[in-house]
């Protein structure tokens, strides 16, 4: 396997002063893993369409099945996905089951990543 050297340091030499800084900054491991599973949930397309369209408003699973151009099933288990992470919430409201994010940190989440990509098209 061929290498490609201009990404990758000519000599080897590491500034400890610089790795300790690092390493005094990163997370706790239980920190770490669970941003890593955050992401990995973030990585479906669904999910995201479903976390975008709740940044908008509050919608039924029937909306966001209807939205998605899937059953009611299949949005449901996407829910549950994201109610496990703590993404979304749900509140019930007689027969009806309404979604929300679950705080304005995922709404921030989603509006950096959308800026992010956008920058990164333009």
């Amino acid at each position: 396997m061929n290498r490609n050297t201009s990404d990758v340091c000519e000599v080897y030499y590491v500034n400890e002063k610089h790795v300790a800084k690092a390493r005094k900054a990163l997370s706790p491991e239980r920190e770490i893993l669970a941003v890593a599973e955050t992401f990995r949930n973030l990585g479906d397309p669904t999910r995201v369409k479903i976390l975008q369209a709740l940044t908008v408003e509050e919608l039924c699973v029937c909306d966001l099945a209807k939205l998605l151009g899937v059953s009611e099933s299949a949005t449901s288990h996407q829910l549950r996905v994201l109610r496990s992470q703590k993404l979304v919430r749900f509140r019930r409201e007689g027969k009806m089951a309404y979604y929300s994010l679950d705080d304005e940190h995922i709404d921030s989440l989603m509006r950096e990543v959308l800026r992010h990509v956008r920058e990164g098209v333009a």
